[in-house]
């Protein structure tokens, strides 16, 4: 894999990541969604960027991995850049 996909996944997961966890969405589809899961299990981890990071990695992880392998260290890199990207535009801001 080439080092330009791995930024594009990181930043594709930051931006998905970031979308679900802190924006309403275009016509507040995310904040209708935000508000159908609630405060429970579903409604904290929406709220909670690392956490939601990690689901949203696993899908790009291994639909650009060749193997299996691959696919773990993508999941691991995809997750932690997009936490990164985070903590570093909180700290800009």
């Amino acid at each position: 894999m080439r080092f330009y996909w791995l930024l594009l996944g990181a930043l594709a997961v930051w931006r998905i990541t970031h979308l679900l966890a802190n924006e309403d969405g275009p016509w507040d589809l995310i904040l209708r969604l935000r508000t159908a899961v609630g405060s429970g299990f579903w409604g904290q981890m929406m709220d909670c960027f690392n956490c939601l990071s990690l689901w949203v990695a696993l899908p790009f992880a291994f639909g650009m991995a060749d193997g299996w392998r691959e696919g773990l260290l993508l999941f691991t890199g995809f997750a932690r850049g997009a936490a990164n990207s985070s903590a570093r535009k909180s700290r800009i801001l």
